[in-house]
């Protein structure tokens, strides 16, 4: 094995463990930190509790033509079938029945 390649190999290796090595440690503080804040809260809490959060405020925006329109389609729509529910369908049988008959006896009479 050459100087060159022996230098070049042990120095990858070096960077390579150091790398990790840092890596780990920003980790490990990263949890710890984070660990330390929920603890610290937790605590805070105990002796000085929150105040309850305000309810959100209802957002009001201004209603659009489509918005509009959507609305009357779905009052036309829900009108629509609240009549088809309220409908006596045998009555509308019968009238149409009736009046196909008397259509068909009017035509006999006529020849």
């Amino acid at each position: 094995m050459g100087f060159t390649t022996g230098f070049l190999g042990g120095f990858t290796l070096t960077s390579a463990v150091l790398y990790l090595t840092v890596a780990l440690h920003q980790k490990n503080r990263a949890t710890q930190a984070s660990l330390l804040r929920q603890q610290r809260l937790v605590l805070s809490t105990l002796v000085e509790p929150q105040p309850p959060a305000l309810e959100p405020t209802p957002r009001e925006t201004p209603v659009g033509l489509t918005e509009t329109l959507k609305d009357m389609w779905n009052r036309k729509l829900e009108g629509a079938v609240r009549t088809m529910y309220e409908t006596d369908w045998r009555r509308v049988r019968e009238d149409a029945e009736d009046k196909v008959s008397g259509i068909l006896e009017k035509i006999r009479e006529t020849k």
